[in-house]
């Protein structure tokens, strides 16, 4: 896998984190990673960026944007509000490709959910995966609402014949309730992918030294780390 798409079933679920800890644990592992931002929505030129932070907390070689737009708004919405050129899904799968000629391992982290409008001819993520026959990651919330989201999430994928590599929780709680425990089994059931991680809630905020000592008990072997779904739900008494 030297290309994974990183998606969320919405914004501001933990796709930047989750980016992060599958990054730091390909570096632990030996392995030269870039992240791609396609689209960075919500920042100034001055502020930093998600891929900068995926490479502050993952120690990965290199992040790279290739637009930034001031409002947080969809990459399409943004673009045109700024009077600026958006990012169409050709460039950015040339840019990803060209990426990995260089590295070993090129993350793909996109803006809010999978089919949000890159551009003004509705180019979206998924249409980036497609281009690059890279897999998907999906990033999801533990709680309430989150199965049908992550049902449309899967339907939009295996509609167009790309790959879901499985299911990340990307803020689990430290008091979940009974939803999000019981998301655990019910996650991998909508998705029909396996689930591959549950990143803690906060962990964000660690150092980076902390940050990737800890990663790879969060993330699943498919992802290169020793995460075990079954052990985990089983630790929080959750029946399948």
């Amino acid at each position: 896998m030297g290309i994974i798409v990183v998606s969320g079933t919405g914004t501001e679920i933990g796709k930047t984190v989750v980016t992060a800890a599958v990054a730091a644990v390909a570096v632990a592992a030996g392995r030269s990673v870039a992240v791609l931002k396609p689209a960075q929505t919500g920042l100034t030129a001055r502020e930093h960026g998600d891929a900068d932070e995926v490479v502050r907390l993952s120690g990965a070689k290199t992040s790279a944007e290739l637009a930034r737009y001031p409002e947080p708004l969809a990459p399409d919405t943004a673009a045109r509000r700024a009077g600026m050129a958006p990012v169409g899904p050709e460039r950015a799968a040339g840019a990803a490709r060209a990426l990995a000629e260089e590295h070993d391992l090129v993350l793909v982290e996109g803006a809010g959910g999978l089919l949000v409008r890159f551009d003004e001819d509705g180019g979206t993520l998924a249409d980036v995966a497609g281009l690059l026959g890279a897999p998907v990651l999906v990033v999801a919330p533990a709680g309430l609402g989150t199965l049908n989201s992550t049902a449309l999430t899967a339907e939009a994928l295996r509609s167009r014949g790309v790959e879901q590599l499985g299911v990340v929780v990307g803020s689990w709680p430290t008091a979940p309730d009974l939803a999000a425990l019981c998301n655990l089994t019910d996650l991998p059931r909508a998705a029909g992918a396996p689930l591959l991680g549950a990143i803690p809630e906060g962990v964000g905020g660690l150092e980076p030294a902390a940050f990737r000592a800890a990663a790879t008990d969060w993330l699943a072997p498919a992802l290169g780390g020793e995460w075990d779904a079954a052990a985990f739900t089983h630790a929080w008494g959750i029946r399948p």
